[in-house]
């Protein structure tokens, strides 16, 4: 038969996750650790991996990985779960509490993925927009929160593509005035040196998702993790795919958390460069930057979908959000090396000189 039946209706309309992940020199667009796993840990990666047996089905839980992670959290294995990237846990988070009749809060602008997922579930999103600075409005919150609906929350800390991480005394109380299950994404909580672990003993409906892509420069390995209360952990095997984190990736994820130490020099870095790239941000004409507690700094420029392309003609690849709602004429550049960032404010700033020449007034003859 020549024509194939359509596809759930769910899927109407939506448009798949694009990175934009084009050829350039200096890659700062996707939040990346621009420095590589070292030599050394490579090696130790090498003979890890050359142990594991292909032709044998992984560990579905990736036990040695996740006691790895519960002993560094002070927890039992079973409050920790593993997943194909923290984008698997994201969607099974929507799996397990979503659905037919059920309700996520969302706070945009934030990571896309978060509506997405609820929209290929079935499950109604209701959105918080945020303030004009891009703090959470906490008032409307919790004004909507109070009429019971909602089943699941998602609040990115530090929030991508805005930046800053949220306040802690607003998690605790979110986590009291609801029994709907809090995820706080803290896939970039390395770079803010701020985490709700301690939270998660006294908050049975706390999940915390992390991930190894972006500090621990993991992002082509695919490695995510939960820690939860156990309860809250059996939910999600409910969902998981058995097999979803392969043996390689086991191996890797061993190795490095073993070798986490030897990030941190690289951390440091970024978040050194990031104040130093603020500095320079702020001082750029027509550049408003946004304060952040993470890898990236998201600003605003009138002309910013020109500035992209400026960008992009110099080979520095910078993530283009000026046509997002609530994100109009904004970018965001990921903290690359000191080399990329004095690169990207370079160009960035001829682009500015240039604009600001052809909107000078001709001089009177």
């Amino acid at each position: 038969m020549n024509r194939v039946r359509e596809a759930a209706p769910q899927l109407a309309g939506l448009v798949p996750y694009d990175p934009k992940y084009l050829p350039a020199s200096a890659y700062l667009s996707a939040n990346e650790n621009p420095r590589d796993v070292d030599a050394e840990v490579r090696e130790f990666i090498a003979r890890a991996v050359a142990r594991v047996p292909f032709n044998r089905y992984p560990d579905p839980l990736a036990g040695d990985l996740r006691d790895l992670i519960a002993e560094a959290n002070g927890l039992d294995r079973s409050c920790v779960l593993l997943g194909n990237g923290g984008d698997e846990l994201l969607f099974d988070l929507a799996l397990a509490w979503g659905g037919p009749g059920r309700t996520c809060l969302n706070f945009p602008p934030t990571f896309s993925v978060y509506a997405a997922n609820a929209r290929l579930t079935n499950t109604t999103v209701v959105d918080i927009a945020r303030r004009d600075d891009f703090s959470i409005d906490e008032e409307a919150a919790f004004e909507r929160l109070g009429e019971g609906d909602i089943d699941y929350i998602i609040v990115a800390s530090p929030n991508n593509p805005t930046g800053l991480r949220a306040p802690q005394d607003f998690l605790e109380r979110l986590l009291a005035a609801t029994d709907a299950l809090v995820m706080v994404d803290e896939a970039y909580f390395e770079f803010s040196r701020s985490t709700v672990r301690p939270l998660l003993a006294a908050n049975e409906n706390l999940v915390i998702l992390r991930t190894f892509s972006k500090a621990f420069s993991l992002a082509g390995v695919r490695l995510g993790y939960i820690l939860a209360n156990p309860g809250v952990i059996s939910e999600f095997m409910k969902v998981r795919q058995p097999y979803s984190v392969d043996a390689v990736s086991q191996a890797i994820g061993s190795v490095v958390y073993e070798n986490r130490a030897r990030f941190e020099p690289g951390i440091r870095e970024i978040i050194e460069e990031r104040s130093r790239m603020f500095d320079a941000l702020r001082t750029t004409p027509g550049v408003t930057p946004y304060p952040s507690d993470s890898n990236w700094i998201l600003f605003r420029m009138e002309g910013a979908g020109e500035a992209w392309e400026y960008l992009y003609e110099a080979g520095v690849l910078v993530r283009d959000f000026s046509a997002t709602p609530l994100l109009e004429n904004c970018l965001r550049v990921t903290i690359g090396t000191p080399a990329q960032n004095d690169e990207f404010i370079r160009v960035l700033r001829g682009f500015a000189a240039h604009r600001g020449s052809e909107r000078a007034p001709a001089a009177r003859a």
